[in-house]
């Protein structure tokens, strides 16, 4: 198999032991799930379904961001308490998942649960010399981590950017450069906190992923993965963090997803431009949700439109049409292992069920059951 790699900027070899452990950045629940973020996790889903065609065991683990501002803000809004807000739309979240047919987590942490290890981790930093105290918070220094920049290979300017478009708040006048970012902060009025050696308070939203991640699965891992949106600076600050406690390699491979875009824009809860699976699933059959999205190229940015399903709703009906059988596996497997091009393997199932075969296999392979609908 080769997939690309973000880091290494090149599509190379993915040749993990046999247990392969991956880490993919979950939702802040505060709002159903969209297809953004369906397109995403399904990636990830068809990525471990190859490979465990191929004998390996897989541990995807995949947290639950249920402390930071976008939740904090939207509960405040509707007058909720945070974590029955988290709970609730967490539950939603998995329903959809389940519905679209997604392999179960080997472990779905929530951040909330961590607190005492993120205390832990950020008291390494700091007696590691990469951290510093100011303003009753704590920050990690940059400048003290020299690869910094790693896995963006973005020059400082665009960091900068980024940096203020994505919550990083580069103009905090407690830090020592602009780039460096928070580990643990005051919490405003309000807002929940825990005790801790540098004052209450509550971790930021880096520091929350790099701690479950080695505790759930170790120092280093085998894939990390997330859309695009999040290579800096969410990803980039892992990766600095996590290795200067650790001194070993955060991640052997960053594997990352395209932004799925709506009337031109990208869809994002901040503009309000989104599509929900909980929506789609009233009117369309899930199999035919999960064949509209992965007809696209993961890496690929691309837009959505309800023609789509209809589309997919046909394809749907050829590929159970041609009956059961392992018509178009090998092509779908040859598809996969190169840099995931489910397109390609789609392609490959189409060709089958045209020539007469039997392609039950290839598509459960993609995990699209040709179960009759209910």
């Amino acid at each position: 198999m080769r997939l690309y790699d973000t880091a290494r900027q090149d599509i190379v070899a993915f040749d993990p032991g046999p247990v392969v452990t991956m880490y993919t950045c979950g939702i802040t629940p505060y709002d159903s799930t969209h297809l953004g973020h369906a397109a995403t996790y399904l990636a990830y889903d068809v990525l471990q379904r190859r490979l465990r065609d191929l004998g390996h065991q897989t541990r995807l683990v995949r947290n639950i961001t249920d402390v930071d501002d976008p939740l904090l803000d939207k509960a405040r809004e509707l007058g909720v308490h945070y974590l029955d807000l988290a709970a609730a739309e967490t539950a939603r979240f998995q329903d959809d998942l389940r519905d679209l047919n997604t392999l179960p987590c080997f472990s779905e942490p929530r951040a909330t649960s961590a607190i005492a290890d993120i205390r832990g981790f950020i008291g390494m930093v700091l007696d590691a010399g990469h951290a510093y105290q100011a303003g009753g918070a704590v920050y990690f220094d940059v400048s003290t981590f020299a690869r910094f920049g790693q896995v963006s290979h973005l020059d400082e300017a665009a960091m900068l950017v980024l940096a203020a478009e994505r919550g990083g708040r580069p103009d905090d006048a407690h830090k020592r450069q602009p780039l460096d970012f928070v580990l643990w902060q005051p919490s405003a009025d309000g807002e929940p906190a825990w005790e801790s050696l540098w004052g209450p308070g509550r971790p930021g939203w880096h520091i929350e992923c790099s701690t479950l991640a080695l505790r759930e699965l170790g120092t280093t891992i085998d894939l990390h993965g997330g859309g695009t949106d999040l290579i800096f600076p969410h990803h980039e600050c892992e990766a600095a963090q996590s290795e200067a406690v650790t001194g070993e390699a955060f991640v052997r491979h960053w594997m990352h997803t395209g932004m799925v875009g709506l009337g031109g824009t990208k869809m994002s809860k901040s503009l309000g431009n989104l599509v929900f699976i909980s929506d789609l699933l009233k009117d369309w059959e899930p199999a035919a949700i999960r064949l509209a999205i992965v007809d696209h190229h993961y890496r690929s940015d691309w837009e959505w439109n309800d023609g789509l399903l209809t589309v997919a709703t046909a394809r749907l009906d050829r590929w159970r049409a041609a009956g059961r059988g392992d018509g178009g596996l090998d092509g779908v497997r040859l598809a996969l292992d190169a840099d995931l091009d489910t397109p390609a393997a789609l392609a490959a199932v189409d060709d089958a069920a045209s020539s007469g075969l039997g392609v039950s296999a290839a598509a459960e392979l993609l995990g699209i059951s040709l179960a009759p609908a209910p």
